[in-house]
């Protein structure tokens, strides 16, 4: 067979430049929404704080303010379609915004000679900035699903395909993919078009066939040495006239995009990569949220932690708590406490149960552990048997978020890598717990760990903390 038949684009797609499919225009749903928005909450208040006020001209002064507002958010992009997860100027985006707007306002009273008074007028302002913020809070929370068709190697499209239909909690799912070469991916995902090993004159219709062909918005390239410099611009090109968004796949894992910073240098487009945060006065914070958070969850929860000692005693000979020696940060031993869920002697009859470890890791894990009592199995599907560790946040041998606390057998079996788990203090909640779990594989664990060593923060912790509870009342992965 010919390469050229080889290698040929899907029969719906044409290899002249002139009949590559047309751009699709997609126009954001929300704009109209979002203008409208802007101009009734901030001129409807705006003119009824006027006329309370006894100023002169209140209609004639609120609908140009409202228009100006709408100006300057439009100036300022605030209504440009993004990316999932991109945020439309940050937190402090509506603030910079309205201060804008009172410049602009200020310069044209000023000119004119003549308006309301000013500080009634800024007054009357305030409520559109305030509708402002909670519309921005509202457009973060609501998730935007992008359809993905993903372009590379074999290797890095089922690394991640893989990746981004296994997990959950972003808003990407790979829907199709091109592969680039000969070799055929592993992925299980619908591939309607192939790209030749060499640069070709249908590189582009083949992608835009593709992703129209399964509706996708959104083009992933992994690069590679059969796709980079040329190719890739030449591609981007066509995409972009294409009406299609190009993402392209970052070598650097496991790196949050707040710590990324991009900049450009002798033509080179270059990512500076912040250090983890380690001390500063994020870790004082952090410091001070454990430390009150524990003693006030002990003080509000201190009838449940009464109830449960209680009920644990009386269903089974033993102590109430179950004390072990975990391993914190910078691997120093410390003792954890946790409600007893299991036997009294549970430590001794652990070897007997070794075959049958479901963890490929160096943890031992088991659905239905025979070690397990009645009323522990319902202590740990709620992971209640947990709350005493409130006590070790409390000392400052744990965190209220964090990578959960190894036996000491386990560290003693960590690689370099593991052992980096241990670079912060571990935590009583954390990225494993609304992820799954149990559930999860030892690799999957220790990927999630790591993640959060590196890319913690203040915020983050907020989040995982508002996600624990969900996972809680879920109860996957529990056992």
């Amino acid at each position: 067979m010919a390469p050229e038949q080889l290698w040929r684009a899907p029969t719906t797609v044409e290899r002249d430049h002139a009949e590559r499919p047309r751009a699709r225009k997609r126009p954001d749903p929300r704009v109209p929404f979002l203008v409208l928005t802007d101009l009734l909450g901030l001129g409807a208040p705006a003119w009824f704080v006027l006329r309370a006020g006894e100023q002169p001209g209140a209609l004639t002064a609120a609908v140009p303010a409202a228009l100006l507002w709408t100006g300057v958010r439009a100036v300022r992009g605030r209504y440009a379609r993004r990316l999932p997860g991109e945020s439309a100027g940050g937190p402090y985006g509506p603030l910079g915004d309205w201060l804008a707007l009172i410049g602009v306002l200020a310069v044209l009273l000023a000119v004119t000679g003549g308006g309301p008074d000013p500080a009634t007028a800024v007054a009357a302002l305030v409520p559109g900035l305030a509708l402002a913020v909670l519309a921005g809070v509202a457009g973060r929370l609501r998730r935007e699903t992008r359809r993905v068709l993903v372009v590379g190697e074999a290797a890095g499209l089922d690394r991640a395909v893989n990746l981004l239909n296994s997990r959950k909690g972003h808003p990407y799912t790979a829907v199709a993919v091109v592969p680039v070469g000969p070799d055929a991916p592993d992925c299980g995902t619908p591939v309607p078009g192939r790209l030749a090993p060499e640069p070709a004159d249908d590189d582009v219709s083949t992608v835009l066939g593709g992703a129209f062909a399964h509706d996708a918005d959104l083009v992933l390239v992994a690069p590679g040495p059969q796709l980079e410099d040329d190719r890739l611009r030449r591609l981007a090109w066509g995409l972009h006239d294409g009406g299609l968004a190009l993402c392209v796949l970052s070598d650097l894992s496991g790196v949050a995009a707040a710590r990324v910073r991009p900049a450009s240098a002798a033509g080179l487009t270059l990512l500076h990569v912040a250090a983890p945060l380690r001390r500063g006065p994020q870790a004082l914070l952090k410091t001070v949220v454990d430390r009150a958070g524990a003693a006030l969850g002990l003080l509000v929860l201190a009838p449940l932690l009464f109830g449960v000692a209680l009920a644990v005693r009386v269903s089974s000979p033993g102590p109430v708590f179950h004390r072990q020696t975990r391993h914190g940060r910078h691997n120093r031993p410390f003792t954890m406490w946790k409600f007893r869920t299991m036997v009294a002697d549970a430590e001794s009859r652990r070897e007997q149960l070794s075959a049958a470890n479901e963890s490929e890791g160096p943890m031992f894990k088991m659905r239905r552990d025979p070690r397990v009592t009645r009323i522990g199995h319902a202590l740990r599907r709620t992971s209640v048997d947990e709350l005493p560790q409130l006590l070790n946040v409390l000392r400052g041998d744990m965190s209220l978020v964090g990578p959960r606390p190894p036996l000491p057998e386990e560290v003693s079996r960590y690689d370099e890598r593991e052992l980096r788990r241990l670079a912060v203090r571990p935590g009583l909640t954390g990225l494993w717990q609304v992820s799954g779990r149990s559930d999860l594989s030892w690799q999957e664990t220790v990927s999630l760990d790591l993640w959060y060593v590196d890319n913690w923060s203040v915020a983050t912790d907020m989040g995982l903390l508002a996600r624990t509870v969900r996972a809680v009342t879920d109860g996957r992965g529990a056992y």
